[in-house]
């Protein structure tokens, strides 16, 4: 049989093909996105891979999964556990991206396969709608930009303006035909009705929040954790330190699904303004934390997404008051 392990990082995917252990190449580097996908499909069937074992990261390996699901490739999404497990019966001392790959293309050849189930197809359609719309969004917060800095001085053309401004409402009317169907879409599955009615229980979070979220949470793996949910997101702190000398502000990593990142932002900034419990949270982060505007927006951020997981696996409505204690504070 002929197997490859992959690891997957955020920006990277390290490929290593073990050829009945007789043959077992050097570690191949490819980017983790679309193009970088296509260039690992065309080596793996290059190469005749039968089978391919991949330890699961959160959603870093999702995109390439999905486009091996439709080949001919068995594929098995590997637990890390299970994958350090094999590490240590193998007695491996290093770890590094290639011995990682090795590992997983051994563990292809020689254990149990398991196959990869693939989400649900509704749940990848959500995804999609809700990043064309991200994308459109952009695009219209571009163009309101340039339309501002053109009108700033009386040598801009008037058809040039138009033009802009015309853009702008194409843009208004794409992302509400799209919202409008993706909403369709949504009503037509139970489950994901009933998550769109938890997530709009929460003071800030609208439709179109909703469906940004809904689109990256619901392909999650349902036995992740709320903190492996908050490292997916980027939003785990970083520490920098060094010796004595250096020791920074710890930051959120960024290091994560920054379409997460975005879609919590407003319903963070808005319930921190509008919820009175989420507001006692934000200022008690200021006012007795010492902790910046947008770091305590980032902490809320951290917080709502350990909510929502909650919410989501008990089935219950958002409870503000368990967000943050008001007795002893002031209104």
């Amino acid at each position: 049989m002929i197997s490859a392990g992959i690891d997957v990082s955020a920006k990277q995917l390290e490929i290593v093909v073990n050829r009945n252990d007789t043959s077992i190449s050097a570690p191949i580097t490819f980017d983790n996105d679309a193009k970088g996908h296509q260039a690992v499909l065309k080596v793996l069937q290059k190469r005749k891979v039968q089978r391919v074992c991949v330890e699961a990261t959160g959603i870093y390996h999702l995109d390439l999964c999905v486009l091996l699901d439709g080949t001919e490739i068995e594929l098995m999404v590997l637990n890390p556990k299970a994958a350090k497990q094999y590490a240590d019966v193998m007695m491996k001392r290093s770890k590094t991206d290639g011995v990682d790959a090795t590992l997983l293309a051994g563990y292809g050849q020689h254990m149990p396969f398991s196959p990869w189930k693939k989400p649900d197809d509704a749940f990848l359609q959500v995804r999609a709608c809700a990043r064309r719309i991200e994308a459109l969004t952009k695009q219209r917060t571009q163009a309101k930009n340039q339309l501002h800095a053109l009108q700033a001085t009386d040598t801009t053309p008037s058809f040039i303006l138009e033009d802009v401004q015309l853009s702008i409402a194409q843009a208004d009317h794409q992302i509400d035909a799209l919202r409008q169907r993706t909403l369709q879409l949504i009503e037509a599955n139970e489950t994901m009705q009933q998550v769109l009615t938890l997530l709009l229980s929460v003071k800030g979070i609208a439709e179109a929040s909703a469906i940004q979220l809904m689109g990256e949470l619901l392909v999650l793996p349902d036995d992740m954790k709320a903190k492996q949910w908050v490292a997916m997101a980027g939003l785990d702190p970083k520490h920098h330190q060094s010796g004595s000398s250096i020791n920074k502000k710890a930051r959120i990593s960024k290091v994560g699904n920054r379409y997460l990142r975005q879609a919590l932002y407003m319903p963070a900034l808005s319930a921190a303004h509008h919820d009175k419990h989420v507001n006692a949270y934000y200022r008690h982060l200021i006012e007795n934390r010492g902790l910046k505007k947008i770091q305590a927006i980032c902490a809320v951020m951290r917080k709502l997404l350990h909510a929502i997981h909650a919410m989501l696996k008990q089935q219950q409505p958002f409870d503000n008051t368990r967000f943050f204690d008001l007795s002893g504070t002031t209104a």
